[in-house]
């Protein structure tokens, strides 16, 4: 598990060593043709404690791109799923896009995994593929698709930035 210092912004003299255990940062990486991507690194080493040696990979929900995850998160998602009303429309429409539509991707020698042509297609990916840190997970997208979502997003995130003080 990789390993980051933290210095806290009141008191610089602070440090804290925490252990990373979350998805962290951006990276574009080359898909070659036989839709092989390498998972970055620091990504593979947050796996690194997980009993599959590779990833959930699942068309996202809310977006244009590939959800990926450890057995553990999948595992998470479940048991939030089970708490839904087992005949409701809902839950089946979860159970069928997250559970339904994953598929297990094996990390080979040099830590690629190969991209079905279904999760290509559906986040528009063909040459390169923009790997986007989301703490407990991250996503896969078609670069310029992503610039786009992030424009958004700090726009989003700068007019309701107040709502994180009251987060905890």
């Amino acid at each position: 598990m990789p390993i980051i210092s933290y210095n806290f912004p009141l008191n610089p003299k602070l440090t804290q060593i925490i252990p990373m255990n979350v998805f962290l940062s951006k990276y574009v990486n080359g898909v070659d043709k036989k839709n092989r991507v390498s998972v970055p690194a620091n990504y593979r080493a947050v796996l690194g404690k997980e009993l599959f040696n590779g990833v959930i990979a699942y068309p996202s929900i809310r977006n244009n791109c590939i959800e990926v995850c450890g057995i553990s998160h999948i595992e998470k998602l479940r048991q939030m799923i089970e708490t839904l009303d087992p005949y409701s429309e809902e839950r089946d429409a979860f159970e069928t896009m997250i559970f339904g539509e994953a598929v297990q991707l094996s990390f080979d020698g040099e830590g690629r995994v190969i991209l079905p042509q279904s999760l290509m297609k559906h986040a528009g990916i063909e040459e390169q593929a923009c790997f986007v840190g989301k703490g407990v997970i991250f996503e896969i997208w078609q670069p310029q698709n992503f610039e786009k979502y992030l424009n958004a997003a700090q726009k989003i995130a700068h007019e309701k930035r107040l709502t994180l003080r009251n987060a905890h």
